[in-house]
């Protein structure tokens, strides 16, 4: 089987580690490609960001979907993700639905750790589109500036550890999510300094993606997630337009 990763952030370097934890996780036999927002943001972090995000994702998915069997949009946030499952036929994984619904399978509660207090309003409203709130131990995020963004893993390694094992001693989650594209692959590196169970974001896509691309579900044509009727469009990318208007 064929996954997109789609990062809706233009930095190569984050599409990097997303790839580095993405293909160790994917089984024999599924091929792992990936694609970088053309433009946008380095890394998307407010609700306007993630906007613009998500329409970049639509665009690059309507170019490419045809030569995939599931898609994974590899934001924490998922932006775009329902308008993607609405509109295309192909399986669409959320980095985030995939990494709390897996931690929901390891215990009763998870916490969300990540490198930036900005994510943290974002990433609340994500929990809560996905109806997940009630398993929401809390979210802590680092408050303090951090140099390059690909790289932020390994600069701030062992306060997002202690972030971390705050959230279990005083937060009692049971599971514990390192969130944000950029800390993709850093949950196996400091596995053993946390006393619960760690969820990488972008194996857990992975693995959900090739699950349901197995299952092969079909295209709603009834429900909210139905593809939305042909309706003329102005000044879309020919790929989009033509989803849009069914040519």
């Amino acid at each position: 089987m064929r996954i997109l990763v789609l990062n809706p952030n233009t930095s190569q370097g984050i599409t990097d580690r997303l790839m580095a934890a993405a293909l160790p996780a994917a089984a024999p036999g599924t091929e792992v490609s990936s694609l970088t927002a053309p433009r946008g943001f380095p890394y998307i972090s407010t609700r306007a960001e993630a906007q613009i995000g998500g329409a970049i994702a639509l665009e690059m998915l309507a170019e490419h979907h045809a030569d995939y069997d599931a898609a994974i949009i590899a934001a924490f946030g998922d932006p775009g993700l329902f308008g993607a499952r609405e509109l295309f036929d192909i399986p669409v994984v959320g980095m985030a639905e995939a990494a709390m619904l897996t931690a929901c399978m390891l215990g009763k509660r998870f916490a969300i750790v990540t490198f930036a207090r900005s994510l943290g309003l974002w990433y609340q409203e994500c929990v809560e589109s996905h109806g997940l709130t009630s398993r929401l131990a809390g979210i802590r995020m680092l408050d303090e500036k951090f140099g390059s963004v690909s790289d932020v893993q390994e600069e701030k390694m062992q306060l997002l550890v202690d972030l971390a094992n705050q959230a279990v001693e005083q937060d009692d989650a049971d599971v514990v999510i390192l969130a944000g594209a950029p800390l993709a692959g850093l949950a196996d590196k400091v596995r053993d300094l946390i006393p619960v169970p760690l969820v990488d974001q972008m194996a857990a896509a992975i693995k959900q993606a090739e699950t349901l691309a197995s299952l092969r579900p079909r295209k709603a044509v009834a429900g909210s997630f139905r593809r939305p009727a042909a309706k003329p469009t102005s000044g879309l990318p020919p790929a989009l337009q033509a989803r849009f208007e069914y040519r």
